[in-house]
């Protein structure tokens, strides 16, 4: 039995070094990522995911925390990636989400693996769906997602998660600013946390107004806001609850086969670019930087410099 083989076994036994040596390898990029994946087999398609998003300061991690306590009583199993934005010089990250989760370190039910952001726009890492996938193939039934604090474009989240829950709070400026657009759309439970604070009965009608006013087919899921203060351990029944009316909504529509397809074809898309990358970087001929040199000077077209560069690769 290969060392892979070895690692794989372990994680699926539930042994964490084996999981945080996986996902090493799949920060890293490692040669041996297609075998590992081959192993992993169905079982990493298995979990449920639950992306948890929002802007900086609104409790994401402590919400997250108090959800994994809650699946816990289930009996769950639960696997957490906490993204961190990363120093666009060094690449690292302080992991902080990692430090607020503390309370689970003992738990050999729960995985909790913090991961820098290494400049990777959208709020995930590169490495993000690959990581899920080890997570799932671990043995996790819930993989919770926690992204960076984002903003209204950095929704790559709803491409992950099944379900996807959007965090807000009162006393952080105009709810209404912060939910518009991509946001809102992504959204399948908002949770407006902090909800002890002045303020939050507004935010919570608020987003309820806006959710009225947008259109939606019959039968079309109509996102749930759920009041909640993490802080306090209040609220987080009600948000499990939502989340699994969404999960039960999915199962029975087929939405849940639709987006797992989608999250399916993104990865494989990613793959075959990252491929067609390095290839680019070992063609013989002339190269990317030639034909770019040429574009910049004027003596080619960016389309034919294109074609050029796609026959290279072909032939």
């Amino acid at each position: 039995m290969s060392s892979v083989e070895t690692l794989v076994d372990r994680a699926r036994a539930g042994d964490p070094r084996a999981v945080a040596r996986l996902i090493t390898l799949v920060e890293s990029g490692d040669s041996a990522l297609p075998q590992i994946a081959a192993l992993l087999g169905p079982t990493s398609v298995k979990a449920r995911v639950i992306g948890v998003t929002g802007a900086p300061g609104v409790g994401k991690s402590t919400t997250t925390n108090e959800l994994v306590r809650t699946f816990r009583k289930l009996d769950r199993r639960v696997g957490v990636l906490a993204v961190d934005p990363s120093s666009p010089f060094t690449g690292g990250a302080i992991l902080g989400d990692r430090v607020r989760m503390q309370d689970h370190a003992t738990d050999p039910g729960v995985y909790i693996r913090s991961m820098s952001s290494r400049g990777h726009l959208g709020g995930l890492a590169a490495a993000t769906p690959a990581a899920v996938r080890v997570l799932a193939g671990a043995g996790c039934d819930i993989v919770l997602v926690e992204t960076v604090g984002v903003g209204q474009a950095e929704v790559e989240i709803a491409s992950l998660a099944d379900t996807t829950l959007v965090l807000l709070a009162p006393g952080m400026g105009d709810a209404i600013q912060a939910v518009k657009a991509g946001i809102l759309e992504v959204a399948d439970v908002f949770v407006v946390n902090k909800s002890d604070r002045d303020g939050a009965d507004a935010t919570y009608r608020d987003i309820q107004g806006m959710i009225a006013l947008g259109e939606r087919a019959a039968g079309q899921w109509r996102p749930q806001v759920v009041k909640a203060s993490a802080a306090r351990a209040e609220g987080i029944e009600g948000i499990v609850e939502a989340v699994d009316k969404h999960h039960e909504w999915l199962a029975r529509t087929g939405e849940l086969v639709r987006r797992r397809e989608h999250r399916a074809a993104s990865e494989i898309e990613a793959l075959v670019l990252a491929e067609l990358r390095a290839r680019f970087a070992e063609l013989p001929g002339v190269g990317l930087q030639e034909l770019a040199a040429q574009v910049a000077a004027g003596e080619l077209d960016p389309y034919a410099a294109a074609d050029r560069l796609l026959d290279e690769v072909s032939s």
